[in-house]
């Protein structure tokens, strides 16, 4: 099992210590990590050099410092070839990552699939603007089969969005099949690929846009807040591009520094989170308390065989259902009492958190588990596995406690 989860973080570690490093040797030595590139004007020996580079905007080049900086370029090269792009952009933040392609390739009048599952500002910017634009959103259950996504195909469908596994629930859903009903119907496929990132190869998959909250395992220390976006058609990348531009979407210097930094140990921070994930993980499933772990590596996640078939390995966040019997109040109290699990939204960090996912989720599709108790997600970071798993039970003698006073 320790394998199955981590197998492609250890692939990963060679590309990630390399990539984005093309700095020329230079006898007086070079540094190995690039500066950080701060500024906002550009100055060019003539008008006719201005004029030129001005033309450059779809080559990552520096042309003005709200259009990208040298260490965007750097970083947006090597979130590229992590993702198996043709090009990405930097933008301000994960939900920027996820809101500007959806401004990019929907237009008036146009309509928009969305998971049910997806994460929570995502749904919250569909149902604002663009509903003030006019672009009408339906929300499909994740685990919907071909012929139940089909059925929800319009005419004027012109995005599917997909998120895999979902943030609270974890479906893992067949990208490849998505793939080809949005692309039967003239649609792109967009992809939140953020709990993928480095294991799922989101274009192999016939998605069109994959976005990454960078701010979350490529920065790593829970320090920036930075996102991207990448595509692998040319035409798609002037389209994102040009929107991008028209919005002012860029990101600061040192978030591009810190991210890139940060990416360098990404695949060993990551093999070490996600066999601790997959510990913690296994022995809740023993746990009396607990109904189901909702762990993509486990067979009770829905979209496990998915998972196996498509991903090299697996991410160190997860969701965790007590039975029906405990209350929201007690599992409340169990995570209030826990000590080495900060409370509070994100993820990817080198810090283990915990959040409740019950009473705050928003569902338009009846949830797969009726029978269930209240859900809580956890993240988990680079402490000593058995140290969280003590905290864990201690916590849940807390939640049993609540449970028996409550009676």
């Amino acid at each position: 099992m320790h394998h199955a989860v981590s197998r492609g973080w250890r692939e990963m570690g060679t590309l990630l210590v390399h990539l984005a490093r093309d700095l020329p040797p230079d006898a007086r030595g070079t540094l190995v990590n690039q500066p950080p590139t701060r500024g906002s004007t550009v100055l060019f020996p003539t008008v006719a050099d201005m004029n030129r580079n001005g033309t450059r905007r779809y080559d990552h080049e520096v042309i003005y410092g709200a259009m990208g900086t040298p260490i965007q370029h750097e970083l947006e090269a090597a979130i590229a070839a992590v993702e198996g792009a043709r090009h990405t952009q930097i933008v301000s933040s994960g939900l920027a990552a996820c809101t500007t392609p959806l401004l990019a390739f929907l237009g008036k009048n146009g309509h928009c699939l969305i998971p049910d599952s997806v994460y929570g500002p995502t749904r919250r910017f569909a149902n604002t603007v663009l509903r003030r634009f006019g672009v009408e959103t339906t929300y499909y259950p994740p685990l919907t089969d071909a012929e139940g996504l089909r059925a929800m195909m319009r005419p004027n469908t012109q995005v599917v969005v997909a998120e895999s596994p979902g943030s609270h629930t974890f479906e893992v859903q067949d990208i490849r099949m998505i793939a080809d009903i949005a692309h039967e119907h003239g649609a792109r496929l967009l992809l939140d690929n953020t709990w993928g990132v480095g294991i799922f190869r989101p274009f192999d998959h016939g998605v069109d846009i994959a976005v990454q909250a960078l701010t979350k395992y490529p920065a790593g220390h829970s320090d920036s807040i930075i996102g991207a976006v990448s595509v692998a058609d040319e035409q798609d990348w002037h389209v994102l591009r040009d929107t991008c531009i028209q919005l002012g979407q860029v990101a600061g210097p040192d978030d591009c520094w810190l991210t890139l930094r940060g990416l360098r140990t990404m695949g060993a921070r990551l093999e070490r989170q996600s066999r601790s994930a997959i510990d913690v993980a296994l022995w809740l499933a023993d746990r009396p308390e607990v109904a189901r772990v909702l762990h993509p590596a486990l067979p009770s996640c829905p979209g496990h065989a998915i998972w196996r078939r498509d991903f090299s390995g697996a991410s160190s966040l997860f969701g965790v259902v007590f039975r029906p019997e405990y209350s929201q109040e007690a599992m409340v109290a169990m995570i209030d009492s826990l000590t080495l699990f900060g409370i509070g939204a994100s993820w990817g960090g080198y810090e283990s958190l915990v959040l409740p996912t019950t009473g705050g989720v928003v569902r338009t599709c009846a949830p797969d588990a009726p029978d269930c108790g209240p859900a809580f997600r956890l993240h988990i970071g680079l402490e000593n596995p058995e140290d969280l798993i003590a905290d864990l039970s201690a916590g849940l003698e807390v939640l049993t406690g609540a449970a028996s006073y409550g009676d």
